[in-house]
């Protein structure tokens, strides 16, 4: 027998990242590369998707943030694919009996159009979560040309999650 979960065994998590866009990097979103003249500023590979991500699992879980387990202060991180944050974050997860509900994730950019490319991320990031392709959403949206995402100088990312306990079984 599986014992029902109670609205406590479930948190919501929020997050959110912004890097500088720079010439003659790598563009990686949602662990996907994009192929792009320009990438993100960041210690690791700046990628602002997973750095949400990461942040609203660990805030769901009550676990710090992004900064707090992988400081840009240490050249340990320097050059870091994202991924390994996440994998990381993925095993303290499993670690604490949360699993992942779903997530929805918001890339805020002018450039490039991320139209073509928003399902081979949502396949990315179902995969890196271990999550059925249907709890994982992902969107892009412009700023119209308002500030320095729409100056094309900035991108950013929001996400949300929802973890649960793991039921526990009894016999």
């Amino acid at each position: 027998m599986i014992e029902e979960p109670k609205p406590a065994d479930y948190r919501v998590g929020i997050g959110t990242d912004i890097h500088r866009i720079v010439e003659d990097k790598r563009l990686m979103l949602g662990g996907v590369y994009i192929p792009y003249p320009a990438g993100l500023l960041g210690h690791s590979d700046g990628d602002v998707a997973l750095h949400a991500l990461i942040d609203a699992l660990l805030g769901a879980a009550g676990m710090g943030d992004i900064g707090t387990l992988f400081p840009d202060t240490d050249p340990q991180w320097k050059n870091a694919d994202s991924k390994e944050f996440l994998y990381a974050v993925k095993e303290l997860l499993k670690q604490k009996e949360w699993e992942v509900v779903n997530v929805d994730l918001t890339i805020h950019t002018e450039a490039p159009k991320l139209g073509p490319v928003k399902g081979q991320i949502r396949r990315c990031v179902a995969g890196l979560l271990e999550i059925d392709f249907a709890n994982t959403n992902v969107k892009a949206k412009t700023n119209e040309g308002l500030g320095e995402i729409g100056a094309g100088e900035a991108m950013a990312a929001t996400a949300i999650t929802l973890l649960r306990k793991k039921p526990k079984r009894t016999l």
